[in-house]
């Protein structure tokens, strides 16, 4: 049986849609004070006046995490309404569709600043408070795409998730000395709205790719998250799960035939 975080104190950063809110979801119904962070305040209001009518506590916090001073405003958000900051979920990021053939630099710049510096913004802006709970736990969102897969059109989205990986690598050997631990869950495809948006023939396609058969569900990361944010996870840090059904395995669409007869 793993240990109640109930009360405890949760950021969600890019928390008003998607694997976010999937993530805040799963920590909310665990008990936990959650904090959604995201640009879109119509969204980010909606989302967690959802997640609070369903029982759990939720508020919002509007912010842009490309910007250090958003950061700072919202780690300060999460202290002043709940006492602290238990854990962060490092999950804003954006993953625009451009070919490199077409690829301009405010492209590259748009995901590189949301993804990889949105992210290292948000840790640091939480470090204290987290070293402070005593359990700190930071759990970032990357992607199987870019540190295992590729797919055109996201050669900047992929090199962002990778970068990640990176600085999680490096990150957590500083912050281990504070008591905070640092992980990563990488998602496969996951039904969300930009999935969605992909289309029917596509979603069909890549659940017949996928060992486990479908695509997976907002709370299969969630719950990942919630394992990484545990006390009983205390001893891990630096380390990724890859959470996709298995999708990365099969060396071919024929493997998995041979599989299922």
């Amino acid at each position: 049986m793993f240990t109640s975080i109930a009360g405890r104190s949760v950021i969600v950063t890019g928390g008003s849609k998607g694997i976010g809110k999937g993530i805040a979801k799963v920590f909310a119904d665990a008990g936990a004070q959650v904090l959604i962070a995201a640009r879109d305040e119509a969204g980010a209001a909606a989302a967690a006046a959802e997640l609070s009518a369903g029982g759990g506590s939720v508020s919002f916090v509007v912010a842009d995490v490309r910007q250090r001073e958003d950061a700072q405003r919202m780690a300060a958000t999460a202290v002043e309404r709940h006492g602290g900051i238990d854990v962060l979920c490092a999950n804003a990021g954006i993953f625009p569709d451009k070919r490199l053939t077409e690829m301009t630099e405010a492209d590259w710049d748009l995901v590189m600043d949301t993804n990889v510096k949105g992210t290292m913004w948000s840790v640091q802006a939480c470090i204290a408070p987290l070293e402070a709970s005593g359990h700190g736990r930071v759990v970032i969102t990357s992607s199987i795409t870019g540190p295992i897969t590729g797919y055109p059109g996201w050669s900047h989205y992929g090199a962002s998730k990778a970068a990640q990986l990176g600085f999680l690598r490096t990150a957590c050997i500083e912050l281990a000395p504070k008591g905070i631990t640092a992980n990563a869950v990488l998602p496969g495809n996951i039904m969300t709205e930009g999935l969605a948006g992909m289309g029917d023939e596509y979603i069909e396609g890549m659940a017949g790719s996928i060992p486990l058969g479908r695509i997976g569900d907002v709370a299969d990361i969630g719950h990942a998250a919630l394992f990484l944010a545990s006390d009983e996870a205390g001893y891990i840090t630096g380390q990724t799960i890859v959470v996709d059904g298995g999708q990365v395995l099969p060396e071919s669409l024929e493997a998995l035939a041979a599989a299922r007869g």
